[in-house]
């Protein structure tokens, strides 16, 4: 197993991409800790690792509160004795041009990406660094590094994630922390489902059109990515034993974006 007796925490982990990367750390013998907003989502993922044999643990955390963040990180190494592995994919969406766009919208979409982030990763950091390594990782998009309308916020805040993945990368380089951003095109989660009538409304489109002319009409294939493509890249990324690997953005996105 790639990730045994590792000490790993992924946040927004009760459902989605968050989720299947927390079911695949426990398929590869990580001790994972699921952070969600509510104790409940975060459980359910704990439930089903733990029916598969995995070991893990359910956290309540809003990565918007600095005090939530820093007592979970807390709960995670006094359980487990440190902490390995840090994802830091929580995230929401927000529809709007950047015209209509509330102030509020803005600053809620970029709180919970980019500030959550930070908090993320300023806590773990202090861990890791103590234990001489570690690694992690940020759960970007195709919007880190180019942009579609109707989503600057989101845009905004996925290429600031890039940036502080890069900054991570050089200030943690010494005590032997990596970082490394993943980068998926659309993934069929409830976060996207809900963006297709929302961009059918008001584009003037079909659902189905917004589907083939907007979310994949850049791939080679037509295809959405899968959790399991999302979740094997996140796994081989916290595998990888030396920083030959770090600062970097993975795309996985079936072509639509290549660098």
């Amino acid at each position: 197993m790639r990730l045994e007796n590792r000490v790993a925490l992924i946040t927004g982990a009760g459902r989605g991409i968050g989720r299947a990367i927390a079911e695949h750390y426990g398929r590869e013998g990580a001790r994972v800790a699921v952070a969600d907003l509510t104790l409940e989502s975060a459980q359910e993922a704990v439930d089903a690792i733990e029916k598969a044999g995995g070991a893990a643990m359910a956290l309540a955390m809003d990565v918007t509160d600095e005090v939530a963040v820093e007592k979970g990180v807390a709960a995670v190494v006094k359980a487990w004795g440190g902490l390995d592995i840090a994802v830091a994919n929580a995230g929401i969406q927000h529809i709007d041009p950047i015209h209509k766009l509330a102030y509020s919208d803005w600053r809620r979409v970029v709180n919970v990406h980019l500030d959550g982030a930070f908090l993320v990763t300023r806590e773990a950091l202090k861990h890791m660094y103590a234990s001489n390594g570690g690694t992690m990782l940020y759960m970007g998009s195709v919007h880190s590094l180019e942009a579609s309308p109707l989503k600057a916020p989101y845009v905004a805040a996925k290429h600031g994630m890039l940036g502080l993945c890069r900054a991570v990368a050089k200030e943690g380089a010494e005590y032997g922390v990596r970082s490394n951003i993943i980068c998926p095109g659309f993934v069929r989660t409830p976060l996207v489902d809900k963006q297709i009538p929302e961009q059918a409304k008001e584009l003037g489109l079909s659902e189905e059109e917004v589907i083939s002319k907007v979310m994949l009409k850049n791939t080679v294939d037509g295809k959405f990515t899968t959790l399991e493509d999302v979740s094997e890249m996140a796994v081989h990324l916290a595998a990888f034993p030396s920083a030959a690997l770090t600062g970097q953005s993975i795309v996985v996105s079936h072509g639509w974006h290549m660098q």
